[in-house]
């Protein structure tokens, strides 16, 4: 059967939870500025590609349109030149 040790802390008095609080200060800040910086920097990102996909997406769009009205124009021109052979052919007959 395996017996349990209770292992005695030793008593840290005010001196010592300081020194050891003021020596973990700096690493705390660096984390924490570092950490900041980085969310910034992920914010900044964030921002560009939403312009950049706004930018295209706007773009896209035109083009989209653009083509829209082509294929309309090309239609009816085809729609004409066939409108027209029925009618000469209609006519012969």
């Amino acid at each position: 059967m395996t017996r349990y040790h209770l292992i005695e802390m030793p008593h840290i008095d005010p001196g010592q939870a300081l020194t050891i609080f003021v020596g973990n200060v700096p690493t705390f800040l660096a984390v924490v500025l570092a950490w900041m910086h980085s969310n910034g920097k992920i914010s900044d990102l964030r921002n560009d590609m939403n312009a950049c996909f706004s930018e295209l997406n706007g773009s896209l769009g035109r083009r989209i349109d653009d083509t829209r009205d082509l294929l309309r124009a090309e239609f009816r021109r085809v729609e004409e030149v066939m409108d027209a052979r029925i009618k000469h052919l209609e006519e012969r007959d």
